[in-house]
């Protein structure tokens, strides 16, 4: 494939951020109970059998047999207004005021307490994932186009009580990943509409990783908690096919084997969870990302081993969270949290496939108690952007100017009942 097919290709990352609500494509929304708090705490409260999925050491502190069922709705408000361009193509027509739609992020969980020392549970939920859309004859469509990714979670994972202030836990991962980029030719000297689709690349994989848990508890009041979970190795493996006819580079529809390799971060987090009265308690969390092993996307093409690199360079993130509950009366417990979640794009590097920057959150929530053992969780997200401007230039060496805006609103129910 000649330069002109590779240049497209890699000028638009297979993986971008605009949907995903965490540090770069990460997703923070494993529960609603968590929600409310804006997260803060997750490694060291045990809510719910949501505790599977941010540190099961905590399933020893819920007894009998619990199920959990949650959905978050996703609410993006990413914009992108064109500030420059060097071929006369007017800056306006780069404005772009919704690049990422709404979804339903689920998740379920289930834990077992078998005796005073064991616990086991799973569940399966998301931590990655990411949607971006644009015009099929948007102009600067070699960097726009639509790229989406969805990875489903299993996991389970058993807990042990060593003693009165100290557990352990681990657990195994499956991580399923579906992938799919398309990019049209925009704005161009070769004779071809914009709508043209010069790159179709969908492929899936699954991978293997694990966790471990350790929850101490100081008193009746105050307990700690950490949680590492391990990185995961994807291969997204599937089929590439271009529009463009073979002269310039594309297969003219026909499909041809193609898979990028990424690896999903590392994620450590420490918490601490603290009642300070009867009716009041006080969370938080310092929650790390090793997103330094996301340093490039390489594909390979075809039989032919042609290749791209694509740098990234992406640096560890953390996120900052704290947060209260309320325990209102005998039916409702207020919930409110803020954090402050930083991004590991290189400001050099920004593109609008991975419009990605530092974002606040402000979060509330309340969970009813109802009868026969049921609670009904209802959170909150508020997240706030900074504003970033940036040129990106692609292989025909256009430039495109942009002043990208990122907001969100996240809404969640969940159901959480004990057997």
């Amino acid at each position: 494939m000649n330069k002109v097919l590779l240049g497209l290709i890699a000028s638009g990352a297979i993986l971008s951020s605009s949907q995903a609500l965490a540090a770069a494509f990460q997703l923070a929304e494993q529960n609603v109970s968590g929600l409310g708090r804006a997260y803060a705490g997750e490694a060291s409260v045990a809510d719910d059998a949501s505790v599977v999925a941010r540190n099961p050491a905590l399933m020893g502190q819920l007894s009998g047999t619990q199920l959990s069922v949650a959905a978050m709705y996703v609410q993006p408000d990413v914009s992108l207004t064109g500030t420059s361009t060097n071929n006369g193509v007017p800056a306006v027509a780069l404005n772009d005021n919704s690049i990422a739609p709404s979804a339903v992020i689920p998740a379920v969980y289930a834990t077992h307490k078998y005796n005073d020392k064991w616990s086991i549970g799973a569940g399966v939920y998301s931590q990655f994932g990411l949607a971006t859309e644009f015009d099929e004859d948007y102009v600067a469509g070699q960097i726009a186009g639509e790229t989406e990714i969805v990875t489903v979670n299993a996991g389970i994972s058993a807990s042990y009580q060593v003693d009165e202030q100290w557990s352990v836990a681990l657990g195994v991962n499956h991580v399923y990943a579906d992938a799919k980029i398309i990019r049209n030719l925009g704005a161009n000297n070769l004779g071809q509409p914009a709508s043209l689709e010069a790159v179709h690349l969908e492929g899936d994989d699954t991978g293997f990783g694990w966790n471990v848990g350790v929850a101490y508890q100081i008193d009746e009041n105050n307990r700690l908690g950490f949680h590492y979970r391990s990185e995961t190795d994807i291969t997204f493996d599937g089929h590439f096919r271009s529009a463009l006819p073979v002269t310039l580079g594309g297969t003219s529809n026909a499909s041809v084997p193609g898979y990028v390799d990424i690896t999903l971060p590392a994620i450590a987090e420490i918490s601490g969870s603290h009642k300070l009265n009867a009716a009041t308690s006080v969370h938080y969390s310092v929650l790390w990302t090793g997103w330094s092993s996301f340093d490039e996307l390489q594909a390979i093409i075809g039989t032919s081993k042609s290749a791209f690199t694509k740098e990234e360079n992406f640096s560890n993130s953390l996120r900052f969270a704290f947060g209260a509950d309320y325990q209102l009366n005998d039916y409702v417990k207020l919930r409110a949290g803020m954090a402050y979640d930083e991004s590991p794009a290189d400001e050099n590097l920004l593109s609008i496939s991975i419009p990605d920057t530092d974002r606040t959150w402000y979060s509330f929530g309340a969970e009813y108690t109802l009868p026969n053992q049921a609670t009904l969780d209802f959170g909150i997200s508020l997240l706030r952007g900074k504003t970033q401007n940036f040129i990106e230039t692609d292989k025909a060496q256009s430039q495109w100017g942009f002043r990208s805006k990122g907001h969100a609103m996240v809404f969640g129910l969940q159901y959480n009942h004990t057997f």
